[in-house]
């Protein structure tokens, strides 16, 4: 964003130099991209009255001009211009003035004479001393402009443009008042804005506004019209505003433009004017409809999808909110009555329906990133009494629709005093904080140990603790924070997360996944389907930088989902991907957990299509997958599974696991219903926790030399209730068969005939072994009957003899 020095001052006159002023603003986060004057150096150069105009005797298309430059005669010019004329004020290059060049060595004016006829100088276009010509001829000059005074001081050439880089959180510097506000805080200085009032203005009870109806409210909560009529279009846009909008790097347009334009550079508050003649019937702050095509001012005609924010009357669509009007209502050098439109847009509205259109417009660069809501009423009071004490408008009655409850709230941010000096490593007075907090414009309420701070309404980007000890930080000066060394204990120990991580995704690329790499973000529309209370709430983002990537992702199925409907949609029959990555669980922004995950997405056969005897995949191949991430050998005692209630699985075909009785992750079928709204076919899911697998994967392992002595097989046969769970069977026999169990295995599973309802028949292989010694038959009987006896009284057992 460009904006004059010259401007700047004019609010806040604090007694730098400009390169000081620079320096300040870049080290408080605005960094000066760029700094240059109005226009390039050069000398010589006077304001000039032509006295007169004679043709030239040689030349048609030449005049011999006598010029008044203030000094004791007339100076002779030959001059082309076809505006030159007697009694016009015009810069003047005299003789040894030195005129900007492309070269950079400057262009020096000598006495010359031109087709026999003697010129002792140069009159000036514009483009001669590096200002952009709008005309073609001479740059003429107010007729009260000082003759003989220096062209760069009557112009104020010397003035410094800043091109300040203003990153997406600092919307409230989009303005000069924002960036003074900050020069003003800087530098312990009040700010002097311009007085607004209606004194003097000429007004009318009875000019009213078009009725409002504001329906999208959310997107919308306040929304003010006002009516000017009898505005006299005979007069031009006066000199400093439109060289305030040409140093700013806008262009000047017709008189009612430039003003909506001042104001939108001055106070940072975009605005409209209407065409008061073409509006037909009530004003509407609605929802466009989908197809619904507008011819925009830049003569794009574009057509709306239905997400799209509009001003529309009875007739049709008058303006994208708050990026750009449509030409049926639009202002032109002949209207004589307006309604201005100044409103306060959600940026959540606006943030990208601009860039889908093509669109970049200094209305949507400033509501994207939010618009201080209670600035509306002022900078519409600005822009009346500018167009009325200019043109002599009649200002009417002033129309509000407003929906306060929808307005964005400023909840207060508690600042533990003892948290600024951990962050920041210095000791900061508590009353120079509540100084600094205080100047920035926050409400502070001190107690004991802390700091309650209310952020004014035009700051978008306070929302914790950090945020207040970065301001604290940049208004004190980081360079009078001292650099100290570090005070640490540092470890050489080798830090192996990513080898171990790298390892767990090596292995799963040995069963056929692929890794993918996405955002961090999501869209909220698949956050809304992978929905659980144990998931906490959807995080949205403050600038997202897309609509479909706009909240933080609560688990890595919202990032790898859109990657398997890619490629279905490619013909792909078999997938297998893996991510790893954060997921951001929390019900708020203060209680936010990200936890380092690996997630697994499955659908399609077990084996390609070229591999015999394939089939569907089902919830155990999903299991064998995901135990890949296990260790070596890990012991299956020490692995639990239990049923899922995650609403986004399906509750049969689903299972928590847990190693130690530490939670790992689920695992399972995605939800019919949530496959189904996503147009998936049966899918397979999974998301373990990478912390705890890298600690299991770090457990030393303990060698020990194979038994010399023979293994013992039995088999054990039982009966039990169908209900009962494999798993809990087989941890009761690990327990009760003790040391000398060295594998365990379920061999078969029957119901059937010869089984009663309501049971199964389950046959477990058990492999006995003893380190010491063979194992004698008694030894191998006491074990089995232990098991057989433990079996019997935990699940009420019974061994089949047949």
């Amino acid at each position: 964003m460009k904006i004059s020095e010259q401007w700047l001052r004019q609010w806040v006159n604090p007694n730098n130099s400009s390169e000081q002023l620079a320096d300040q603003l870049t080290m408080a986060g605005l960094e000066i991209d760029d700094r240059y004057k109005v226009a390039r150096d050069f000398s010589g150069v006077v304001v000039g009255e032509v006295m007169d105009v004679a043709p030239h005797p040689d030349a048609d298309k030449l005049r011999v001009t006598q010029v008044n430059v203030g000094g004791d005669e007339l100076l002779q010019i030959v001059c082309g211009a076809p505006n030159v004329s007697v009694g016009m004020k015009a810069p003047v290059a005299m003789v040894g003035a030195v005129l900007p060049s492309d070269d950079g060595k400057g262009f020096k004016i000598k006495k010359s004479k031109l087709r026999g006829v003697a010129s002792n100088g140069m009159l000036c276009g514009a483009s001669e001393i590096d200002l952009i010509d709008s005309i073609d001829g001479l740059l003429e000059l107010p007729s009260d402009a000082p003759i003989g005074a220096d062209i760069r001081d009557y112009l104020g050439l010397d003035n410094e443009i800043f091109d300040i880089s203003i990153t997406p959180n600092r919307g409230d510097c989009f303005s000069v008042r924002g960036v003074a506000r900050e020069i003003a805080v800087i530098n312990q200085l009040p700010m002097t804005p311009p007085l607004v009032g209606s004194a003097g203005l000429v007004t009318d009870e009875q000019l009213i506004a078009p009725q409002v109806k504001v329906s999208a409210v959310e997107a919308c909560p306040r929304y003010l019209l006002q009516p000017l009529s009898n505005i006299d279009r005979s007069v031009d846009s006066p000199k400093w505003l439109v060289d305030a909008l040409l140093q700013s790097g806008l262009r000047n347009h017709n008189f009612l433009v430039d003003v909506t334009n001042y104001v939108l550079m001055e106070l940072g508050q975009p605005l409209h004017a209407f065409d008061a003649d073409a509006i037909k019937g009530d004003i509407q702050v609605r929802q466009a409809l989908s197809g619904e095509s507008v011819t925009l001012l830049n003569d794009q005609e574009i057509t709306l999808l239905g997400d799209e924010l509009v001003i529309a009357d009875d007739e049709g669509v008058l303006a994208l909110a708050g990026i750009m009007g449509a030409k049926r209502g639009s202002v032109s050098d002949t209207t004589i009555n307006v309604v201005l439109e100044s409103a306060f847009f959600s940026p959540l509205a606006i943030a990208g329906r601009a860039r889908r259109f093509g669109l970049h417009t200094d209305a949507s660069q400033r509501f994207e990133r939010g618009v201080d809501f209670e600035l509306p009423k002022l900078a519409i009071a600005r822009a009346c009494e500018l167009i009325a004490s200019v043109s002599g408008a009649t200002v009417g009655q002033l129309s509000t629709a407003e929906s306060l409850n929808q307005l964005p709230t400023r909840n207060p941010i508690t600042l533990p005093l003892t948290k600024v000096a951990e962050v920041l490593g210095i000791e900061i007075a508590c009353d120079d904080i509540i100084d600094i907090l205080t100047r920035l414009e926050f409400a502070v309420t001190a107690t004991d140990d802390a700091l309650i701070c209310t952020p004014p309404s035009f700051r978008f980007d306070m929302n914790i603790k950090e945020d207040l000890i970065e301001e604290i930080a940049r208004i004190f000066g980081y360079n009078n924070i001292p650099s100290t060394l570090p005070k640490l204990q540092v470890s050489m120990d080798y830090d192996d997360s990513a080898d171990l991580t790298h390892d767990m995704k090596l292995a799963l690329v040995d069963v056929g996944y692929m890794e993918a790499i996405s955002f961090s973000f999501s869209d909220a529309k698949i956050e809304a389907l992978l929905n659980d209370d144990n998931l906490g709430e959807v995080l949205a983002l403050a600038n997202p930088i897309s609509s479909d990537l706009a909240v933080m992702r609560r688990t890595l199925l919202s990032s790898l989902l859109p990657c398997v409907q890619y490629n279905l949609n490619r013909q792909q029959s078999r997938l297998r991907f893996f991510e790893t990555g954060l997921s951001f669980v929390g019900k708020s922004i203060s209680d936010l957990v990200q936890t380092p995950s690996i997630a697994l997405v499955a659908f399609g056969d077990v084996f390609n299509e070229q591999a015999y005897q394939n089939r569907a995949m089902d919830f155990f191949d999903l299991k064998h997958d995901v135990e890949q991430l296990f260790v070596a050998n890990l012991d299956p005692s020490r692995i639990r599974y239990e049923r899922s209630t995650l609403a986004f699985l399906h509750p049969g075909q689903s299972a928590m696991l847990y190693i130690d009785d530490t939670f790992i992750g689920w695992l399972g079928q995605l939800h019919p219903s949530v496959a189904k709204a996503l147009d998936l076919p049966t899918t397979w899911v999974a998301q373990l926790n990478l912390l705890p697998l890298q600690m299991l994967h770090r457990e030393k392992q303990a060698i020990s030399s194979p038994s010399k002595f023979p293994q013992v097989r039995r088999d054990i046969a039982i009966l039990v209730d169908d209900q009962i769970s494999v798993q809990e069977i087989s941890a009761s026999i690990r327990q009760a068969a003790g040391r000398a169990l060295v594998d365990l295995w379920l061999f078969d599973v029957y119901q059937g005939s010869n089984v009663p309802d309501n049971q199964r028949s389950l046959a477990f292989a058990l492999i006995l072994q003893d380190s010491s010694q063979t194992l004698a038959d008694d030894t191998v009987k006491v074990i089995t009957d232990n098991v057989i006896a433990a079996l019997t009284t935990a699940f009420n057992a019974k061994l089949r003899d047949s």
